[in-house]
């Protein structure tokens, strides 16, 4: 497990999984109540450094498997209920699920996650917003937005990194579910470079005025 940041809230990350996945936690370092993102295989070791920790939430950003196969172990080290948008909630290998929706905050301690719909990748799919660090699944990576299926998930995956996390300050630090993390306002100079080369294939940034 590696700390990431340490200030208004902790946020640490571990490598694991059957997909080469990323798994975090959203501390406050205030009440020690802290918040699972993910829970791939191997999610647990998150835990093993400090027994002091009150999970009180487990996300899981969308619902395929690599993010998922790691519930049980979770769950019975911490006892925490699963959350997930309802979008993807059926298909994910536990109940009761509690549904959120975008929008939704969620308490960790004094602090607030925020919850950000951004289907695509999965109906379901979201991203978690904690002051300016972004929680992005599988929906964005440090290459650019993530991978789809079919045109029309393609065209909805694009217009929500466009529309939802881009218009996000160019400092947000994003964490992604594979990868390493990054700077929005670096995924923004790429996805600007796509856009000059197809024009009339790609969504641009709302309200940015390269494109405008």
């Amino acid at each position: 497990m590696s700390i990431i940041y340490d200030g208004e809230a902790t946020i640490a990350q571990i490598f694991c999984g059957t997909d080469n996945n990323n798994a975090y936690l959203i501390i406050c370092p205030t009440t020690r109540e802290a918040i699972v993102v993910d829970a791939p295989e191997g999610v647990s070791a998150l835990l093993a450094e400090d027994d002091e920790l009150k999970v009180k939430s487990i996300i899981i950003t969308h619902k395929h498997k690599d993010h998922t196969e790691g519930i049980d172990e979770i769950l019975q080290l911490t006892g925490a209920p699963v959350s997930a948008h309802r979008g993807d909630a059926s298909d994910i290998p536990v109940t009761p699920i509690l549904p959120l929706k975008d929008a939704d905050i969620i308490p960790v301690g004094t602090l607030e996650v925020k919850v950000i719909h951004t289907p695509g990748h999965t109906p379901g799919s979201i991203c978690l917003l904690i002051g300016s660090y972004l929680f992005t699944g599988d929906t964005l990576y440090f290459q650019g937005p993530g991978e789809s299926r079919g045109v029309e998930a393609t065209e909805q995956l694009l217009k929500s990194v466009t529309e939802r996390l881009y218009i996000l300050p160019d400092e947000t630090v994003f964490l992604p579910g594979h990868g390493p993390q990054g700077i929005l306002g670096g995924a923004k100079e790429i996805y600007r470079g796509f856009v000059t080369q197809y024009p009339d294939l790609l969504p641009r940034i709302p309200g940015d005025p390269q494109h405008d």
